[in-house]
């Protein structure tokens, strides 16, 4: 299917009137690089030496900077700890112009960080340090709370959910996230995982990706039997009365299906460095293309050339609108 650069470049500059609020699992992605010159005596593993480290906003607030980077506005709704890890993610968070209205400081949470050990671009280690629980009731309504003032003050286009099985998002909050989203007309796309995978009634957009598909749905089907996945998608919309899914097949691209039409567009071949964020790049670009009003297939071919772009990069980042303009 061919789009015109013309129409696509109309949906990137919608992408500048836009407002969407993110809500799910932030985290901290650090990074730590060295160079291993020796085994440990202790144990056979390397010594890394450290050289530089950085820290970066991850989880759903890397889904905000992929839509900072499209050129919309991002608030996060989230949880953090009161802790160093909290106060760094505020930190980054300035450093991004991002506001903080959405957060929730708690004493009881931890903010999770996941470190990765680099050495000569190859990943020795990754540390994650978190708690996964569920938020407790009082701070779920308090986090609700904090949603429904952001909707009531402010122009709403998109609400996007970033589901990490962290502990923010439960059955019960993202119904009534969806329910105040259908009668503000606020299109609603989700990046799911596996805890609340059959929650998510009524969005307008569902992107799991093939495992968590399979494991959500209990299939057992092949990545390239698309008669078989059509059929399993359209059972999963008609249930959850979900009008479109957009199941992304890693190196066989992307499926999207809205029970009554679907296509399937292959991954483009790219020089793949690390594939870490790329489905935060490809649920920030298609919730902005639905909301922007994108076909079906212009959301499915466009987001999966987007998702391939920052599988050239290394660690977790951001899509820039240059690279992604420059693909058409």
């Amino acid at each position: 299917m061919e789009i015109s650069k013309t129409q696509i470049l109309s949906y990137f500059e919608k992408f500048k009137t836009k407002r969407v609020l993110i809500i799910g699992d932030v985290m901290i992605d650090s990074y730590m690089w060295g160079s291993v010159k020796r085994i440990s005596p202790e144990a056979p593993i390397p010594i890394v030496s450290i050289s530089s480290r950085e820290y970066r906003m991850g989880g759903a607030a890397n889904v905000a900077l992929n839509i900072k980077s499209l050129g919309a506005e991002p608030i996060l709704c989230s949880v953090l700890g009161q802790d160093e890890k909290g106060k760094i993610f505020t930190e980054l968070l300035e450093q991004n112009s991002m506001s903080s209205e959405g957060l929730l400081y708690l004493e009881d949470r931890k903010t999770t960080t996941k470190t990765r050990v680099i050495s000569s671009s190859q990943h020795l280690l990754r540390v994650d340090d978190e708690l996964d629980t569920e938020i407790d009731k009082k701070s779920s309504d308090l986090l609700f709370k904090k949603v429904e003032e952001i909707i009531e003050k402010q122009k709403i286009d998109l609400i996007i959910f970033e589901d990490y099985d962290k502990g923010v998002l439960s059955a019960e909050l993202i119904s009534k996230i969806v329910e105040i989203a259908k009668q503000k007309s606020i299109f609603t796309a989700v990046d799911p995982k596996k805890r609340n995978f059959n929650s998510y009634n009524g969005v307008d957009l569902f992107k799991p990706n093939f495992k968590e598909f399979c494991e959500g749905t209990k299939s057992e089907i092949s990545k390239t039997d698309f008669l078989e996945i059509k059929k399993s998608a359209k059972a999963f919309l008609k249930t959850y009365s979900i009008k479109t899914l957009l199941l992304t097949l890693s190196e066989y691209g992307v499926f999207i299906s809205d029970n009554k039409n679907e296509f399937h567009f292959p991954a483009v071949k790219r020089l793949i460095s690390d594939v870490s964020g790329a489905g935060d790049t490809v649920i920030s670009v298609a919730g902005l293309l639905l909301s922007s009003g994108a076909s079906m297939a212009e959301i499915a071919k466009i987001s999966n050339i987007a998702g391939g772009l920052v599988c050239e990069k290394s660690g977790v980042v951001p899509i820039e609108i240059d690279e992604l303009q420059a693909e058409f």
